[in-house]
């Protein structure tokens, strides 16, 4: 490949140094997020949405807790206008929620844009214009001293627009595009004169959006950008740093924190990272990346699902399901290794949120391979281990114990997880919970009723303390016997009686446990034995404790005899 066409950033523009003290921060507070997914995301949509679409999304950027989002382009195209004319209309925007709009530098498009917004109560003109040399050189064919004044043209114009609306809440954003291409000095000059042109102050402050509009080099370069412009920028305390990272390198979400770290307060994005080309930061990733760190996001996603379902309605695009903390699968475990340690974590996680008399639900979060709590955005732990050939026994008995109430004895989980495997294996597909419990009871349950050794009646009965008789009528060689045995309890008798009439029994390990709580509760019953020289598992579920127990070493008599 002839990688020798191509220029590292440092080559195209001068990195400023800085005394880079920002690797050593941290970020504890969520920064202002304006989703973009109105604007910058709709362009970048093959079938734009059209305005009801936008009015869903609209509703739910809203719903989630944004205080300022990018509705569109006015001056681009009539959906567009109407869209921001619909929601001036109809009263759609909370008396807390800023609506932005974007422009590119030109009066008409300008005197369109403000046009647009009359009767909203608070706005932000977002303008722009592209800076970086290549786009000074064959887009705009201007100089350096030529973009700059255009820039404070256009500044001057939307300025005009706005004073002539007395009492109008129009505030101001600038962005320098393609800034992680533009010469440092340069673009500190145009954003400083923009400040000082609109006036700024700590009261009303303006934006300066520093866009990496296509990515082109590792994130610590952008970093170093940000923080440049932090240090040196005018009237700093009227001014509100902003970023809007793309990610043609796949790296937009570093850039982004990165760039919080080197002093940017707010960020452009979208959910899930829709934008042109590999997408614009993905705001669900940043702000859940802060949540698991302990900081408050400031954004509500506990419905991620919901959430989801929105975005794919209205950008017609699907999520890819290993999508960061939306995708369907990213809770997900198919590995046995990853199901036991999760299936751990999980018990471990319930025992001490019990020992600190705390819920599961607000007990301190540490759990292997879940960096969050699934239920905290609205997921639910059926969807944590999943089964197919790659599971392990952990996986299976952790699902059959959460949705079925099964607490498989653990020197039983080797011996069905083979059968799980030998299942999936063969179909090669994935079981559902509802797959294992009917595998379940096709093995384990089913053999006491439909062997080749079955129970016609049976009573069982204690002659004296520790001294139990079992009499039963068995349909055995086809046909009906009657017998009984003695031993030290019911199962013991029972073992005593299939004895007499040639099976002999041998009960190697016997566990029993109810299903739920309650008078009605099932009860169900392990029982591990070893007839002639063959060694099996068998199970019974009944409302009888009792009858569960004698139903489990039926099953194990009836596999061993079919096996």
């Amino acid at each position: 490949m002839p990688h020798h066409r191509y220029r590292p950033v440092h080559d195209r523009v001068a990195v400023p140094l800085t005394e880079r003290d920002w690797p050593s921060r941290r970020i504890e507070r969520a920064p202002l997020w304006v989703p973009v997914d109105l604007r910058d995301g709709n362009q970048a949509l093959a079938e734009p949405m059209d305005t009801a679409r936008k009015r869903r999304m609209f509703d739910l950027l809203v719903a989630m807790g944004f205080k300022e989002i990018e509705v569109g382009y006015p001056s681009a195209s009539q959906t567009d206008f109407d869209f921001v004319r619909h929601l001036a209309d109809s009263g759609a925007v909370p008396d807390d929620v800023t609506v932005s709009v974007f422009t590119a530098a030109r009066r008409d498009l300008i005197d369109r844009t403000v046009a647009s917004i009359e009767g909203l109560p608070r706005t932000l003109v977002h303008l722009y214009t592209a800076t970086a040399p290549t786009w000074r050189d064959v887009v705009l064919g201007r100089s350096r001293s030529e973009v700059h004044a255009l820039i404070l043209e256009a500044a001057t114009h939307l300025l005009r627009r706005a004073e002539e609306r007395p009492g109008a809440d129009i505030r101001f954003e600038f962005s320098p595009e393609v800034f992680n291409l533009t010469e440092p000095d340069f673009v500190l000059d145009v954003c400083n004169s923009v400040t000082e042109l609109w006036d700024a102050c700590a009261s009303r402050p303006v934006v300066h959006n520093l866009p990496a509009t296509v990515e082109v080099a590792t994130p610590n370069v952008y970093a170093d950008q940000i923080a440049y412009m932090d240090a040196h920028l005018a009237r700093r305390e009227a001014v509100i740093l902003s970023v809007h990272p793309h990610n043609d390198r796949g790296t937009g979400v570093a850039c982004a924190e990165l760039a919080l770290l080197a002093g940017a307060q707010r960020v452009e994005g979208c959910l899930f990272g829709n934008g042109e080309r590999t997408g614009n930061v993905d705001l669900v990733t940043l702000a859940l990346n802060l949540y698991t760190q302990g900081v408050n996001p400031m954004i509500d996603f506990s419905d991620i699902d919901a959430v989801r379902e929105v975005v794919e309605h209205c950008t017609r695009l699907p999520l890819h399901p290993r999508h960061p903390y939306g995708g369907e699968l990213v809770h997900t475990a198919f590995s046995g290794t990853h199901q036991d340690a999760i299936a751990k974590g999980m018990a471990h996680h319930a025992k001490q949120a019990a020992d600190r008399g705390l819920d599961v639900a607000d007990a301190p979060w540490a759990v292997p391979y879940l960096p969050i709590d699934p239920g905290d955005v609205g997921r639910t732990y059926e969807e944590v281990i999943r089964i197919n050939s790659q599971s392990g026994k952990g996986g299976i008995a952790h699902l059959l114990r959460t949705q079925h109430g099964l607490d498989l004895p653990r020197t039983m989980r080797p011996d069905f997880s083979r059968t799980v495997q030998q299942v999936s294996d063969s179909s090669g597909r994935e079981l559902s919970h509802k797959d294992l419990w009917e595998l379940f009871r096709t093995t384990y349950l089913s053999p006491a009723e439909d062997g080749p050794v079955r129970l016609v009646s049976w009573n069982t009965t204690e002659t004296a303390p520790g001294e139990h008789r079992f009499t039963c009528v068995l349909h055995v060689d086809e046909e009906e016997r009657h017998c009984q045995g003695s031993g030290n309890g019911p199962l013991a008798a029972l073992a005593d009686a299939l004895g007499t009439v040639g099976i002999p029994v041998d009960i190697l390990h016997y566990a029993e446990h109810a299903t739920t709580t309650g008078p009605g509760s099932h009860a169900v019953s392990y029982a591990e034995c070893r007839v002639r020289d063959v060694t099996c598992w068998g199970a019974g579920w009944d409302t009888s404790l009792l009858a569960a127990s004698v139903h489990s070493v039926m099953a194990a008599v009836n596999r061993a005899a079919m096996s």
